[in-house]
Parts: C-alpha cells; structure tokens; sequence
C-alpha cells in the first residue's frame, strides 16, 4: 500500500453515504468508516461499500480487555477491509490480542494499526485531563513503540508526529495521520494540524481527510486538490 488520501465518510446514514460517493463516478476513493456510520448504518455498510470498489479503513478504535477485544477482532476480521485500529493505550497484551482475533484461520488479516493519543487532545488537555506529564511527543512514540512490539503495522498520529514515528519504529511502520486541514480551511475542533503537502514532506503514509472534502461545496474537486497536494496527482 503506497500513500494515499482516506475520505472520512463521517456521516449518519447509508443513504447519505452512499450518496457522497455516487458523486465520485470512476474515482474510488480509499474510505473511513467510522463510529458515527458504523452504529448508524450496521456493518452491512462495509459491505456495501466495499461491492463499490472502496478500499476501506475500519475506524472503530476498540478499547477494552484484551478477551473482549480479540473476540470483537475475530467478528470484523470477516468484513474484508483493508484497515483496522485499537486504542493504543490499551496495554501491548490488548494489541496483541486484537491481532490474534484479527488473524484468519489462513493467516490472512487486515492491517492493524494504533491510536496514540487523538489529534483534538494537546498537551494541556494531556495534562489535566489526562494525568499524562510526559511531552506529547515522547507519549505518541512511547505507544508507537509498544504497537510495534505487539506486531502491529503502524499507527494513527498527527502528522506533527510522523517523521519521528518513521525515525523511532521504521520507514515500513505505517503512519496515518489526521488532523490535515487546508492551509485556507477551518481547523475545527482539531489542535495539531497540517496542510496535505506539509503531511507529505514530513512524510505522512496515509492522511484521513473528513470536512475539508465532505463538507466541501465540491466534494471531488477538494478530494482531487488533497490528491494532488499530498500526492502529486
């Protein structure tokens, strides 16, 4: 898997979702299928979505012991997307637990990949919310690390964090990276953001982009613009 844009289809419904699609036409841009539309919509959206064509990341963040979190895994492991995460902060043996249920009976598995800390947490809110005084980047590469020793493929950071991801866990440890804005958009309830080719430069694999595009009044051209300032296309 080469670098790549993930449309956020952060919507309420299959309806609205497939909808924003159809205005895509021959393009099939790689999709996020997050809470929001999971619980709406039922997993049947995955397969929906995944008859289209759609490459497909999974974004549920499970979170939990590590039993409950390997049968969870073992259950979305038969949904045929490309990429799925935990929540980091659940310990190495909850990753590896998630691996072990995420893994077929044929040793097949979609990719794995952990959440270090979310792109609308700062290092205030690390602080005082949190009761985390380490620097935020010392946290996020702490729990790349433990990713890495539970076998994961990479994980979900601000492309603030990428470079020094790829530096302390390897060029091939995927990063993913939210929290990219337009340098003309609006950065909402996001604190540590980039623009799609400062994503790029700092050498981001994979960048999930949700409002910039499907809030867009040209939903296409933003995602063709995010295509050709991340990736050159």
């Amino acid at each position: 898997m080469g670098k790549d844009v993930i449309v956020a289809c952060d919507f309420p419904s299959a309806e609205k979702t497939l909808a924003f699609l159809d205005k895509f036409e021959g393009r099939k841009p790689f999709v996020k299928i997050g809470m929001e539309l999971f619980y709406g919509a039922g997993p049947d959206i995955v397969r929906q979505i995944r008859s289209r064509g759609h490459r497909i990341f999974l974004d549920l963040k499970l979170h939990d012991i590590p039993n409950t979190v390997k049968k969870a895994m073992s259950v979305l492991r038969d949904l045929d997307v490309d990429l799925v995460n935990v929540h980091a902060a659940g310990t190495v043996r909850m990753m590896e637990a998630a691996l072990e249920g995420l893994t077929r009976p044929d040793g097949t598995r979609p990719l794995l990949i952990a959440v270090t800390q979310l792109t609308s947490t700062d290092q205030e809110a690390l602080e005082q919310d949190l009761w985390i005084e380490k620097p935020m980047d010392e946290v996020v590469m702490h729990y790349a690390r433990n990713a890495r020793k539970a076998g994961l493929d990479g994980v979900v950071c601000s492309p603030l964090e990428a470079a020094k991801v790829h530096e302390a866990c390897g060029a091939d440890f995927l990063t993913v990276t939210p929290g990219v804005r337009f340098a003309d958009g609006d950065v909402g309830d996001q604190k540590r953001v980039m623009t799609p080719a400062e994503a790029n430069r700092i050498g981001s694999d994979y960048i999930v982009v949700g409002r910039p595009v499907t809030a867009a009044e040209d939903p296409v051209a933003a995602y063709e613009r995010c295509c050709r300032e991340f990736i050159g296309e």
